[in-house]
């Protein structure tokens, strides 16, 4: 193995190994946390997180796992409490709910009104999710009774307000104040309830105490303020939260529902779940393909915009790939199915994106954990504030009991609760609609840390379909007699430099006869012709067997300094020939690692099979900074560990197979151009859908951005709570102006993750 730097040289040389590694060697440590090395299909997304927690368990007779949509979640506690709640349920055997995404995934064996039932009693909504497309039941939040009863309490409070400014039926302005107070504050007096009964002392409690003691004391147009604001701030901040989980389900929306399928020698609109794997659907112009597969006939452009992030539509004919959600520019297609609907790529990305939205980043599980300890000494202090100076100091009680109050009120941790994951959620939404899969918030944060990549070459920065370059007969070889054999060899081989000879001949058709193929590990092949040993390979593999080379030497290092891959052709101890190979390097490769420059990436190499001559040549063209080359698959693992151990943390970017030990390895392993790939999807931390390597350098500004937001929220949060701490010490603060300030700070750290959303 070479690790050499851009300006250092070495003689040694070798082509690209001809073994593919799939999977993993013995050494490589894989977080099974973290990262998933799948080989053989799909993991199921709704009951992934549940094995996980659950252990390999068989399945009871009776249980069934579902997916509810639950509504008026208003931050982490709610779902926690929730699913501390219905854990505790005789005939619930699991539970995992999501306030990122507002659902619950529910192992259990009682009725759906029951699970309903249980939700609304706990003080949210809940919703089965037959399909995806009925999360659009969330978007008449205007029509929910919370929303209503907000609406109705601050009716209420403007009269009640009018009428004591204007000391009009003054005896009923308090009821009128009381009213309000009960209408709006009825959710989260119930929700505060539930709460104290499992013992999680969330905001809800908190406010209520806050809405019972200012009636407690007389103060009921105070009680009645918090109320309403309280109520306000919950609505909007669901609707706002609400946008952020609909811009994700909307790409479920984007693949229709129906399809027309050709069956026999008629045609019949038939809902998706019911067209079988196999058979043909038609596609008519200007319509979206509703299902994964292969065009069986016709041809068109096509916007894969929904899968790949790019608007720009792409020529397909018969026997390309298609995928359901895209849309047809002009002429009619009949497609082949080849996945299901559940299992369509749109409908993967669309699971993927939900599951990394549920999993907590690192500064999440630190506001959470800092949550769970804040609440209960913001009440101790707040029982303190009330009760200390009555009974030590026999101050009057009323004024320190309603201090206490608005300690309560100003402590509330709303908006640095729900800082993180707002912006979280809004940055894996707006990467996935530019064609960018990441697999969690952890990944997102890791993202702008990162100081080095490593990009493997092949189909990476080059495009991965060599051409045969330059055929080199020796003495008594023609050109055609030199392809013929070297193709003869090749065409039992899988590897892209064979199957550019092969290509080049034509065809395997007339090629003279082989037997005996076997690949030569890192070195070439070798078959049998006409009852003689022919091989093919790298310099390695003749220097080996000790065979004269003087004739080629000099043409194979000019051959190899442009760039070249040469294999030579021999039987015995004789060379018949060279054949060079070239893989073209991208047009974006050269600008897109200028880009990782700019974004502050101070190291990228590049990792490839190669020897030193060619690798050199491609990183001088592309300008790395270094390059490791001669490299095995399991020495890619070494050399992604030797990086890390110089900046921290390293990128390793590959296709998400070839590469997957050294992706393993790196903190991040990062999958280009993976539609329609199910290995590469699991494998990856972050997938890009295309081949677009400017996606690396914004996916940096991405995250740093990202980081950035958090760090203005907790800290725009925390000093609120600063200011108006002290604003209580010098007697300035009261309990409407204290949840005024709650809310208004908790929808704005939520509008301002919510910028995340646009383009960065």
């Amino acid at each position: 193995m070479n690790s050499i730097n851009i300006n250092g040289s070495d003689d040694r040389r070798s082509h690209a190994c001809r073994q593919v590694c799939c999977a993993p060697p013995a050494d490589v440590p894989v977080n099974a946390e973290q990262k998933t090395l799948t080989i053989g299909g799909i993991v199921d997304w709704r009951t992934h997180s549940l094995k996980k927690r659950q252990g390999a368990h068989d399945q009871q007779p009776g249980l069934r796992k579902e997916v509810f949509l639950v509504s008026g979640m208003d931050c982490g506690d709610c779902a926690a409490k929730l699913e501390r709640r219905l854990a505790a349920v005789p005939g619930v055997r699991s539970v995992t709910v999501s306030f990122a995404l507002g659902k619950l995934i529910i192992e259990h064996s009682l009725a759906d009104a029951e699970i309903v039932r249980l939700v609304q009693q706990a003080g949210f909504g809940a919703v089965r999710e037959e399909n995806r497309r009925r999360a659009a039941v969330e978007a008449s939040w205007w029509k929910n009774y919370r929303t209503l009863a907000t609406m109705a309490s601050g009716v209420l409070l403007v009269v009640a307000t009018g009428m004591d400014w204007t000391a009009t039926a003054a005896r009923y302005t308090d009821y009128l104040f009381g009213l309000a107070a009960l209408i709006g504050g009825f959710h989260a007096a119930r929700s505060g309830f539930y709460g104290l009964r499992s013992l999680t002392f969330d905001m809800n409690f908190l406010m209520t105490v806050a809405i019972i003691g200012a009636a407690a004391i007389g103060e009921w147009n105070e009680g009645a303020a918090v109320a309403f604001l309280f109520s306000l701030g919950n609505t909007l901040q669901s609707y706002t939260l609400d946008r952020t989980r609909q811009s994700i389900r909307s790409l479920m929306e984007l693949a229709p529902p129906e399809a027309t399928v050709k069956r026999g020698t008629s045609e019949m609109r038939l809902p998706v779940e019911e067209i079988a794997v196999g058979e043909v659907i038609i596609v008519k112009p200007g319509e979206r393909i509703a299902m994964d597969g292969i065009i069986r006939s016709g041809a068109s452009a096509i916007n894969e915009a929904t899968i790949t992030g790019e608007s720009i539509p792409v020529e397909k004919s018969e026997g390309d790939m298609v995928y359901a959600g895209t849309l047809l520019a002009h002429g009619a297609l009949e497609i082949t199915v080849t996945r299901s609907a559940g299992e369509s790529t749109i409908a993967r990305i669309t699971h993927l994106v939900e599951e990394a939205q549920a999993a907590k980043a690192p500064a999440q599980q630190f506001v959470d954990v800092f949550a769970s300890y804040y609440t209960p000494l913001v009440l101790i202090a707040a029982a303190g504030v009330m009760l200390l100076p009555w009974l030590l100091f026999e101050e009057p009680f009323s004024p320190w009991f309603y201090n206490g109050l608005v300690l309560l009120v100003i402590s509330c941790p709303c908006a640095l609760v729900i800082s993180t994951p707002v912006s979280i959620v809004a940055a894996i939404g707006n990467a996935s609609r530019h064609g960018v899969l990441i697999k969690g918030g952890a990944y997102l944060e890791q993202m702008g840390a990162i100081r080095a990549i490593a990009f493997d070459k092949t189909g990476t920065l080059t495009q991965g379909r060599p051409l045969v370059t330059d055929i080199i007969p020796g003495i008594g070889c023609t050109e055609n007699e030199l392809l013929r054999t070297a193709a003869a060899v090749e065409k039992w081989s899988e590897h892209p430099l064979a199957k550019a000879i092969v290509e080049r001949t034509g065809g395997m058709e007339g090629l003279p006869v082989s037997t005996g193929f076997k690949a030569l590990v890192g070195r070439g092949a070798q078959a049998g012709i006409k009852g003689r040993t022919v091989r093919i390979g790298n310099l390695r593999l003749f220097e080996e067997r000790g065979i004269e080379l003087a004739e080629f030497r000099q043409r194979l290092i000019e051959l190899e300094q442009e760039g070249k891959t040469v294999m030579l052709l021999g039987e015995g101890d004789r060379i018949l020939g060279m054949i060079a190979v070239a893989d073209a390097i991208r047009e974006d490769s050269r600008q897109a690692v200028q880009d990782l420059h700019k974004a502050g990436v101070q190291h990228v190499t590049m990792l490839t099979g190669d020897n030193s001559r060619i690798a050199a040549a491609i990183a001088g063209k592309i300008e790395l900074d270094a390059f490791d080359s001669d490299l095995l698959p399991e020495d890619k693992v070494a050399a992604v560990k030797k990086i890390a151990q110089k900046f921290d943390k390293v990128v390793m970017v590959g296709d998400g197979v070839n590469d997957a030990p050294a992706m393993a390895t790196a903190s991040i392993g990062v999958a280009m151009g993976v539609a329609g790939s199910d290995v590469a999807l699991e494998t990856a931390d972050i997938a890009l859908m295309t081949d677009d390597l400017s996606k690396l350098s914004y996916l940096v500004r991405l995250s740093r951005k990202t980081i950035a937001i958090i760090r203005q929220n907790i800290g725009f949060s925390i000093l609120v709570k600063i200011i108006f701490l002290l604003s209580l010490v010098l007697g300035m603060a009261n309990l409407w102006l204290a949840v005024f300030a709650d809310v208004g700070a908790s929808l704005l750290v939520t509008l301002n993750g919510m910028r995340l959303m646009r383009r960065i």
